[in-house]
Formats: structure tokens, sequence, C-alpha cells
């Protein structure tokens, strides 16, 4: 009886990475459509409030199609973000060598993650450093660039990026910083809130000190050169 156990056992076991599989490939291709209610990040920044006794927290985040934020923010964030976004299919392998050859001379390891990447961590993984979290990291950004167009790409992230403290998405910041709608931010706002990433809870986009305000600036002359709000009608 047991020998047919353990066989019936092992029958699943074998199935059961071929059902992750296809759960993950509907899970994105339904979010195609379907516009996310919550990341990963978001409900567990949310369980973190709780566990620590904060029970009056709430995430703060709105939906906004792409067409009902202004256009700087999205420009904003691939200017800051991931320049080649137009260009890769999820991985920027010639910033990931340019990041190796910088830690190999000691340097800070940044700006080799791209936006799908970046999609792919918040809107489902957790935070954390394993190879494990990478590996699932790669296979979400495969399934994203292979599912989804770049505009939905740069919508998703655009509403599910943390711009503060509890705070997701353009008319969540635009909401809390500035008492405006999304589709009201200024060139000079959505620099702000792109250089507050990916360090939100360390940065402030409504009061920027000299590094946000440096970075800002940099981010509105690589915003011109992309060719201002006009690069997104680039984008399939």
């Amino acid at each position: 009886m047991r020998p047919r156990r353990n066989r019936r056992w092992l029958h699943w076991l074998w199935k059961l990475p071929l059902l992750l599989v296809v759960l993950s490939v509907l899970q994105v291709l339904a979010l195609r459509f379907i516009d996310p209610p919550f990341s990963a990040f978001m409900a567990a920044r949310q369980v973190e409030a709780w566990r620590a006794g904060d029970t009056g927290f709430r995430v703060a985040y709105a939906w906004r199609d792409l067409d009902q934020m202004a256009a700087t923010l999205p420009v904003a964030l691939v200017a800051a973000e991931d320049q080649a976004f137009a260009r890769h299919n999820g991985f920027d392998f010639e910033a990931i060598d340019k990041a190796r050859a910088r830690n190999a001379r000691g340097g800070k390891l940044r700006g080799a993650s791209t936006i799908s990447q970046q999609l792919a961590k918040n809107l489902f993984l957790w935070s954390g450093r394993s190879w494990v979290r990478k590996g699932v990291e790669a296979w979400y950004t495969v399934l994203i660039e292979a599912l989804w167009p770049k505009r939905r790409i740069l919508e998703v992230y655009a509403n599910v990026a943390e711009f503060g403290d509890g705070i997701y998405g353009a008319q969540a910041a635009a909401r809390s910083y500035w008492r405006k709608d999304a589709s009201r931010l200024s060139l000079t706002e959505s620099a702000r809130l792109a250089a507050v990433l990916p360090s939100p809870r360390r940065y402030s986009a409504p009061r920027p000190g000299p590094y946000v305000q440096r970075r800002a600036r940099w981010i509105e002359r690589n915003v011109r050169q992309l060719g201002g709000v006009g690069y997104l009608r680039t984008l399939d």
C-alpha cells in the first residue's frame, strides 16, 4: 500500500512544476487586460504595518491608465531607470556587463535592472536577494515581455512603483504630494518622482534634498534627449 502512495505522490510532484508554469502564464496573460488591484509589494507593506501594530496604516494606490496620467512621468521613468527600454527584450545585457565591471573595481552595483525586471519583482514577488528569487524574477520578466506590449509594461510599472512609504503609483503620489491629479504632473514633479527610485523611503519627491535635485535635473535632460513626451509614440 505504501509503495503505491509513494508513486502517487511522486506523480503529482512531477506535475507541480508544469502546473506552476501554466498558472504563471495565465496570471501574466490576464494582467495584460485586467488592471492589478494590488501588487505583491503592496501586500507585503500592509502586512509589515500590521505586524508592527500600526493598524491605521493603509497603502495609497489608485489606478490610472497611461493616457490619464501626464506623459512626462512614464518618460521620466524610462529616462531614469531604463533608457534602452524600447530596444531590449527584458534584459539589458550591456548595462549588466557595465555593472559587473564597476563591481569588479569595487564600485556600487546599480543600473542593471530593467523596468520589466523591476515590474516583475514589484508585481509578483518578494523583496530580498537570493538566486531563487532572481530566477523567478527572470521567468516573470520573460513572460511580461512576451505577452505584454511595451506600453502596457510602462503603464503597469507607473501604477505600482513605490514613490514613498506606502505610496504606490502616479495617482497616489500626485494626490499625496501635490494635491493634484496625475494628469497634471509637471516635468519637474515627474522627474523628482523618478529620482527617488529605487529608495523611495529614503528620499523625498516633494521635499527633495541635494541628491534628488541633481538626479531630477539629470532625468529632465534625459527626457529631452529621448524626444520628450513624443517618446511614448515610439512604443508598440
